[in-house]
């Protein structure tokens, strides 16, 4: 890449007291890019700008620790008043390899729509097993909330397209912040792509971590759960407070009347199903993989709730496979024959389920259609 091109990429290290190992990796990360950054969230272990004093790297210190998200923030908002046009951030306590940088750079120049993700060697010594039991935890929230399959969504070494993500608005400041950044970003259409890179960990009571394994997973978990509800002005209960409303924003929400009425039908189908405690989650993987409108399916599922349509379709199984109805339901003729009804549940809804996801699919189009033509609201483009 030109030389000038490579000066609108910035090379951000977060760091905190990881003062033995900052140094090294900072001046490997400036033979490769002449831009870098080091933002010293509240270290207490050494002076960053004493340490790199000598240096052309730009320091920036938080006076006390706010966080990995916070330093990330603080970074983004420096590099875009230096017009950078991509922000590379890797970890400044040597797991990450700054030669990896040059697997990076062929990319950034491509367009900036896209943001790259470094996808660890996990076949590495030392690996902690909480590490890729996280790896693959992060990696199924992600595919979720958003459809999208990525093989490592807790790495720290990306690229991030500046002027893209200053017109996000994050909610983490800490290590839920790189959680979030990839669902918004897939959110606002960019693209994430993968780059293979290696990583060193050091053996077992010798790695210098912030990590803190409760509370940050906690953090973590906390914004995976507001993800995948999707906070917009989309709910389920606008849904039934305001159908009207609910189908207005729906629309300019990048969805279609055929979008809405398919994930309609969708969203009606699994909830018909006896799939006990997991109707929701369910819907959201389904509709994540098939790219469709998540917060109708979930929405539109509250219509399938007990006691109606469960009793319909224990009904009509039951009658399908005994030839009688049931004619005495009860409490406690119900909790005494559950392992039965079951059976004829899941039977019933075979038929109730997509007659039905068919009628609520055509009211949830023509209804949208209306809405559409009344209000004059533009097709997706």
């Amino acid at each position: 890449m030109h030389k000038k091109n490579l000066e609108s990429i910035w090379c951000v290290i977060p760091v905190y007291n990881n003062g033995g190992t900052l140094r090294e990796v900072a001046l490997a990360c400036r033979e490769r890019l002449p831009s870098v950054l080091v933002v010293d969230d509240g270290s207490t272990d050494v002076d960053i700008r004493k340490l790199l004093a000598d240096t052309d790297i730009v320091v920036i210190r938080h006076e006390s620790n706010r966080g990995k998200g916070r330093a990330l923030l603080t970074a983004l908002d420096f590099v875009a008043s230096q017009n950078a046009r991509y922000m590379v951030t890797l970890d400044g306590d040597g797991q990450h390899q700054a030669s990896d940088l040059e697997k990076f750079i062929p990319h950034l120049h491509e367009n900036e729509e896209t943001l790259l993700i470094g996808v660890r060697d996990f076949s590495k010594p030392n690996i902690p097993k909480k590490s890729k039991f996280g790896r693959d935890f992060a990696n199924f929230w992600l595919l979720v909330e958003t459809g999208v399959s990525i093989k490592d969504c807790q790495s720290g070494f990306r690229a991030y397209p500046v002027k893209h993500f200053k017109n996000i608005n994050f909610r983490g400041i800490h290590y839920e912040f790189e959680t979030e950044a990839l669902t918004r970003a897939a959110w606002a259409g960019l693209n994430l792509k993968m780059v293979s890179i290696d990583v060193w960990y050091p053996a077992e009571g010798q790695r210098i971590s912030s990590f803190r394994p409760v509370i940050d997973n906690w953090r973590i978990s906390l914004m995976h759960s507001r993800l995948v509800r999707k906070p917009r002005e989309l709910t389920a209960l606008n849904f039934f407070r305001h159908p009207i409303q609910f189908f207005k924003q729906a629309l300019t929400h990048h969805a279609s009347p055929s979008g809405l009425a398919a994930s309609a039908a969708v969203g009606i189908v699994l909830a018909t199903l006896p799939l006990f405690f997991i109707h929701t989650i369910t819907i959201i993987y389904v509709t994540s993989r098939l790219h469709l409108n998540k917060v109708m399916a979930v929405s539109i599922q509250n219509l399938c709730m007990p006691p109606f349509v469960p009793l319909l379709c224990i009904e009509i199984g039951h009658w399908m496979l005994h030839g009688a109805w049931l004619t005495h339901v009860s409490k406690e003729a119900f909790l005494g024959k559950v392992p039965g009804l079951m059976l004829d549940w899941l039977v019933g809804s075979l038929v109730v389920a997509p007659l039905l996801a068919i009628l609520v699919a055509i009211a949830v189009y023509f209804i949208a259609k209306q809405i559409r033509l009344s209000k004059k609201i533009s097709a997706p483009g």
